[in-house]
């Protein structure tokens, strides 16, 4: 559509409300403010949501592997490290691990708290990149023996330091003539890690494979084999190959279906808030239906001056049609801009916000995550801004055609 340099100035005098025009201008400022806010609030929750899944699941990965084998019929792998080698020469296989994992009670002094215990090689520690660039000043030689490494937030639970001393209890001990006895031993803390998420930091504790083979009574023995793929997009027909491989004996498992109700939640809630909000800038769309239907009314007289004086129909469509689409239009780009400047410094307006209102904003014991994550994905940012101005061009539709149809030989005859 193409504006002459007439329907250019005519348009930008109605936008320009005069005093007397004084409320049409404030429902044009509510429609402005309306869309800018809807777009604004748009992109800042499709980003949150996008970084909260992002982020679980770079640091599940980046604990566990993409796939999953334990043993079907109760026994651990006692030939691993075969099938270790075997995995590990499958096209598009990054990392197997071999480990040990069992839940147990950790106790120091008067304090216990439930843990899960994971026995692995140091080697295979550095080769998660999240697990070892979160080790705190943790010199990795000294992983072995009765040295463990703890979640941050389990030993700050716990009162732990570097160095302190703490009781693993199993309930699965031995069995003597007078029932299970509960196996205990204690370890030195070696140093904590913090991976960010909740889950992994409160309740994860690390230990030297052969100690937890020693420990569990699992000589030359592992519970679990974690396979870590170069390529998330290979996931099924590498698993297909690792079943066909390892047979009946085992249960192959992967991330998505450990995972599945959490991302499926998380997948809905996004979808919810995607409509929800926007209805926010349908609702500043009606708005602007509201405010041109009255300036159209206001500007009456000059629309019927306009059309004695040789103007078309098609002239006043466009007038209005521009303001309606100008309030659109600038609208849309202001919310675009304050989304993503606020998705740019998130983390740091919640601490500000957190200080101002002294409330945690963002609680890592219900979210998981101990910072507020946000990953703006162009594809979505650009479904919106094309939403908010195709509402914002339907809108001025019906106003710009009434305009249009308005009579003026009836329009002179009652001013």
């Amino acid at each position: 559509m193409i504006f002459s340099k007439f329907e250019r100035l005519v348009a930008r005098r109605y936008i320009h409300a005069k005093r007397k025009e004084g409320f049409i201008s404030v429902i044009t400022g509510f429609a402005f403010t309306g869309i800018a806010l809807g777009v604004a609030t748009l992109i800042i929750v499709m980003s949150v949501m996008n970084g909260f899944r992002e982020e679980l699941l770079a640091r599940i990965l980046g604990i566990n592997g993409h796939i999953g084998i334990v043993s079907t019929i109760g026994l651990p792998f006692n030939n691993y490290q075969q099938a270790v080698k075997d995995i590990a020469e499958f096209d598009d296989v990054k990392t197997v691990i071999p480990m040990i994992e069992n839940q147990l009670l950790v106790s120091s002094g008067k304090v216990a708290e439930g843990a899960m215990v994971r026995g692995i090689t140091k080697e295979d520690i550095l080769k998660k990149d999240i697990l070892r660039n979160s080790l705190k000043n943790i010199d990795m030689s000294r992983f072995e023996g009765n040295n463990v490494i703890i979640g941050s937030r389990l030993a700050n639970k716990m009162g732990l330091i570097e160095g302190d001393e703490i009781t693993l209890i199993s309930p699965n001990g031995k069995i003597t003539a007078f029932g299970t006895v509960p196996r205990m031993k204690s370890y030195t803390i070696l140093g904590t890690f913090e991976v960010g998420m909740f889950e992994y930091d409160s309740s994860f504790i690390f230990m030297p494979l052969e100690s937890a083979q020693t420990y569990f009574g699992l000589s030359g023995a592992v519970t679990n084999i974690d396979v870590t793929l170069d390529d998330e997009k290979m996931l099924k027909p590498v698993r297909q190959a690792i079943e066909e491989s390892v047979g009946a004996g085992a249960y192959v498992y992967d991330w998505k279906q450990s995972n599945s109700a959490f991302f499926n939640a998380i997948e809905v809630e996004r979808n919810v808030m995607f409509i929800i909000l926007t209805l926010i800038i349908i609702v500043a769309a009606f708005n602007i239906i509201t405010g041109l239907i009255m300036l159209v009314k206001d500007k009456g007289r000059d629309v019927a001056v306009l059309r004695t004086m040789g103007a078309t129909k098609g002239m006043i469509m466009r007038i209005f049609f521009m303001d309606g689409a100008g309030i659109g239009v600038v609208g849309t780009a202001l919310g675009l801009v304050l989304g993503l400047l606020f998705c740019d410094n998130i983390e740091a307006i919640r601490q500000g916000l957190q200080s101002l209102l002294g409330q945690d904003l963002f609680s890592a014991e219900i979210y998981f995550l101990s910072k507020l994550p946000a990953k703006v994905d162009a594809m979505e940012v650009g479904v919106v801004v094309v939403i908010s101005l195709l509402l914002s061009f339907m809108a001025t539709i019906y106003p710009a055609y009434r305009a249009a149809k308005f009579d003026p030989v009836e329009a002179l005859r009652y001013e």
